[in-house]
């Protein structure tokens, strides 16, 4: 664990932006079953294949791909049919629950590369609560590492970027927080390797909690070991 925070770190922030899947849930195996299938279907290497589809749209994943008569669109689609059915063993990163609960309802979001139908139904299987506030794919045109995802997410709670603390797992959504201007921490409880990062980093909710400053900033304090 990097906490406590690196000097200049320790901020009230107006309000934090979450990625979902592997900052708030664990989606993976789920996740990884339906794109397999997938990339099988289109004679795909699924190794090689599978790191490159996280922290982004299906969307953009499929695009980048270039491949001969593939509508991404309509395979995203697909994709997203097949995750929503598979969802037996999604849960909840531990101690997310109990640090969302503690936040102010107005002063989060999460900000997903996920459709609205697919983040609804992960959230309700790892039993988290749903935010007033979110931000998915569809209310994008271009998916992380493009920070307008970010950007939006900070708009529709009223702050400026610089104002928030992003959450995070992946590179892609790292460089979209970065970009956007805000700060960063990073999730490391479904990383097998250790990512090599600058921002501070936590395997657990139960390793961090809030305070709320005078002006009503929001202060992470480490918990004691």
């Amino acid at each position: 664990m990097s906490l406590p925070m690196p000097r200049g770190f320790e901020k009230p922030y107006a309000a934090f932006l979450f990625d979902m899947d592997g900052t708030i849930l664990n989606s993976i195996h789920a996740a990884e079953r339906a794109w397999s299938d997938w990339a099988r279907r289109h004679g795909l290497d699924v190794a090689e294949f599978l790191p490159k589809m996280h922290g982004s749209r299906g969307i953009d994943t499929i695009t980048r791909l270039n491949l001969p008569g593939v509508d991404p669109e309509h395979e995203a689609k697909l994709v997203t049919e097949a995750e929503i059915a598979d969802v037996s063993d999604v849960v909840p990163i531990p101690g997310a629950a109990a640090f969302l609960s503690s936040l102010p309802p107005d002063r989060w979001a999460i900000v997903t590369s996920s459709p609205l139908r697919l983040a609804h139904r992960r959230l309700e299987a790892a039993g988290l609560p749903r935010p007033k506030f979110m931000v998915t794919a569809e209310d994008v045109k271009v998916g992380k590492p493009d920070p307008q995802c970010y950007i939006l997410g900070a708009e529709r709670l009223g702050v400026s970027p610089r104002d928030c603390l992003v959450f995070e797992d992946v590179a892609a959504g790292i460089l979209a927080g970065e970009a956007a201007g805000a700060d960063v921490m990073v999730v490391t409880a479904t990383h097998h390797q250790k990512m090599e990062t600058p921002h501070p980093t936590f395997a657990s909710y139960d390793e961090i909690s809030i305070r709320i400053s005078g002006d009503r900033g929001m202060l992470i304090v480490p918990n004691a070991a």
